[in-house]
């Protein structure tokens, strides 16, 4: 086999995590002013919040035309850096990838702060960063939770978008 082709098959080992295994919806939501995040952010370790059009979560967000949360709503989760080990807000899609359900949403263990499914059990680490499996079926099933981009903004907020 040439060498190239050994090279490639190396990196694009089956090990990978597919953290993209979900229906792609858009998402926007703009916390981008220091008053919104402020009120609707994420600022301490392992604090999260729960973003849901559909359910009107959180109660009292003021969602416009231009907000959207994805599959199965957007969790915001206070986390840290994989490099840098420093706290950084990082945003998962709420569905479980196992179930493939937008309804089957993932909670926070209090204790493990891992995001946990209900439904199959699988738990996925939204600590430091990246939402990959760590127990469960979607330890077998190679996929993690989506995740969605965090842009800081000049105004001292932060706007939640998957592009």
């Amino acid at each position: 086999m040439p060498f190239v082709a050994v090279l490639a098959l190396l990196l694009t080992g089956c090990d990978k995590i597919n953290n993209q295994s979900l229906p792609t919806y858009t998402v926007h939501i703009n916390l981008g002013d220091y008053g919104k995040w402020n009120i609707y952010g994420v600022h301490s370790l392992g604090e999260y919040r729960i973003f849901n059009i559909v359910k009107r979560l959180p109660s009292n967000f003021p969602y416009d035309v231009n907000t959207y949360t994805g599959f199965g709503g957007v969790l915001l989760f206070m986390g840290q850096d994989m490099a840098t080990l420093t706290p950084v807000p990082l945003a998962f899609d709420l569905a479980c990838p196992v179930e493939h359900n937008a309804d089957v949403t993932v909670t926070i263990d209090p204790t493990s702060l891992d995001a946990v499914c209900p439904k199959c059990d699988s738990h996925f680490d939204v600590l430091i960063g990246a939402g990959g499996p760590k127990s469960g079926m979607a330890v077998s099933r190679k996929v993690g939770l989506n995740m969605y981009r965090v842009r800081p903004t000049s105004s001292g907020g932060y706007i939640i978008t998957n592009y």
